[in-house]
């Protein structure tokens, strides 16, 4: 079930009550059944895959941590990681191989009928199977043991908060976690809540309201020329990090509910001031991953400079694959990797925070902002037709300044009021972002006097009630992945 379904509005509540009525012993259960639910409640095949990933992991890294002899050790390894990659291969690249092949024999280039199949990517199996995946390379590594109950182990691969975009779980967090006796605190209670409201409204005022132009924009982007294709870039950078960022911060927030706390996934990282430091505050938990995992392992920065370029560019690389086995994920990966690798000869990383802190400058700031909207035109892109159709014709017009301001502005097709309550709503996302800065929001904001928080507190869900049926709705984005 979606978190911004009436569905889930209704399901939370029972499994919060019920769960601080369960005993603890009987908690894991309780919580592993819910986790279940939610997930099936989807499809229910996808609890197969789900339970058959659990098991798969949980043997081999018994075997794994049983077994002194390297290459078993390795083979019990590769036994499992194998497994995941091939079925993430499939999914990813078998609908643009099929519409391939359906372009082939639409033009007759083959005698043919065309093909119908097409495979969905069940929700979220990419982000269990690369929890799941870390877990065992931790085992492999000696960095933990092999968690001996199954229950709490199924757990930890499934608990409902996380298991459809994340954040990507550690064992040696969460697993301590679920075996704790948690009692109910009002203070993790009434926080939790407040960091959902808080991800609601990124998602349902903000980026779902935001989609509607940018869908429209890009979805038929040879119809149009000029300003609104900056216009659009922009909302779409407002829009995915509202979505993303909201689902973990409704994700963070419902598992503080049960008292467990997941990491945190986002930093303000619109306030970056370079590529690096950019993607050590969006989505903390896979680029941690795929740091851990996968750069690391191919020798880091501890190789000679030509190689450690090549490992830059080849973990961005899969990282864009990972996204879809389109060449503008593609593109977009290789762009950051690029990027990375120019930061990294040209200004290399100072070993104290100080002096990285010295250089800092405040046009870094609107520079990294401009090129990772560059990037965003290849991740939104529908083709990458459409990407070089948007990049050229990005200041069609521009030397009829007026022409080209209100051409951008009609196109757009937002009444007065409409586009002042989403620049209103991209300030408040700009204050919270920068006010983070200097600590916890929430929490600070929670010791304000009664008189000062509670009209706030009506005045978001009074937005969250009014905005959300105007906007699309739908799943969030990074489901799709």
């Amino acid at each position: 079930m979606l978190f911004n379904s009436i569905t889930f509005a209704m399901f939370l509540p029972v499994v919060f009550i019920l769960y601080y009525l369960v005993p603890h012993k009987y908690r894991w259960a309780f919580l592993l059944a819910a986790s279940y639910v939610f997930y099936m409640n989807l499809h229910v095949g996808y609890g197969l895959l789900l339970f058959f990933t659990t098991v798969l992991t949980y043997t081999l890294a018994r075997r794994l941590e049983a077994n002194p002899v390297s290459s078993r050790k390795k083979l019990c390894l590769w036994g499992g990681v194998l497994p995941f990659v091939l079925i993430l291969l499939v999914y990813k690249t078998a609908n643009p191989l099929i519409g391939q092949l359906n372009q082939m024999i639409t033009a007759g280039r083959l005698s043919l009928q065309p093909l119908t199949l097409t495979l969905l990517l069940p929700a979220g199996v990419s982000f269990y199977f690369f929890q799941s995946m870390g877990y065992l390379i931790d085992v492999y590594r000696g960095k933990i043991n092999a968690e001996r109950h199954f229950g709490y182990y199924a757990l930890f691969v499934s608990f409902f908060p996380q298991l459809l975009a994340g954040p990507i779980g550690r064992a040696d967090s969460l697993l301590p976690q679920y075996k704790e006796k948690r009692p109910f605190v009002y203070e993790n209670v009434t926080y939790g809540l407040k960091l959902m409201v808080w991800g609601y409204f990124k998602k349902l005022v903000i980026a779902d309201v935001f989609a509607l132009t940018v869908n429209r924009i890009y979805n038929n982007a040879q119809s149009y020329v000029g300003l609104i294709f900056i216009v659009a870039t922009l909302m779409f950078a407002i829009e995915i990090y509202c979505d993303f960022s909201g689902y973990s911060d409704i994700a963070i927030g419902c598992a503080k509910l049960f008292g467990i706390d997941l990491m945190t996934n986002f930093k303000s990282p619109y306030f970056s001031f370079s590529i690096r430091e950019f993607w050590s505050r969006w989505h903390i938990s896979l680029s941690t991953w795929f740091r851990d995992y996968v750069y690391i392992p191919l020798g880091g920065n501890r190789v000679a400079k030509w190689r450690h370029c090549l490992n830059l560019l080849v973990t961005f690389l899969v990282s864009g694959f990972w996204h879809g086995s389109s060449l503008t994920y593609i593109l977009w990966g290789g762009i950051h990797g690029f990027l990375q690798i120019l930061e990294t000869l040209f200004f290399p990383k100072k070993r104290k925070d100080v002096e990285c802190k010295r250089r800092r400058h405040w046009w870094q700031l609107p520079i990294t902002f401009l090129l990772l909207c560059f990037t965003w035109i290849f991740f939104r892109a529908n083709s990458i037709q459409d990407a070089l159709w948007i990049l050229s014709r990005l200041f069609w017009d521009i030397e009829r300044p007026l022409n080209y301001l209100q051409t951008g502005i009609t196109c757009l097709e937002l009444s007065p009021i409409a586009a002042m309550a989403m620049g209103l709503s991209v300030l408040v996302l700009t204050l919270y972002d920068l006010a983070s800065f200097r600590g916890d929001v929430i929490a600070a904001f929670s010791r304000q006097k009664f008189f000062i928080r509670w009209p706030i507190y009506v005045l978001f869900l009074v937005l969250i009630a009014l905005f959300a049926p105007k906007g699309v709705a739908t799943e969030f984005i990074y489901f799709q992945f």
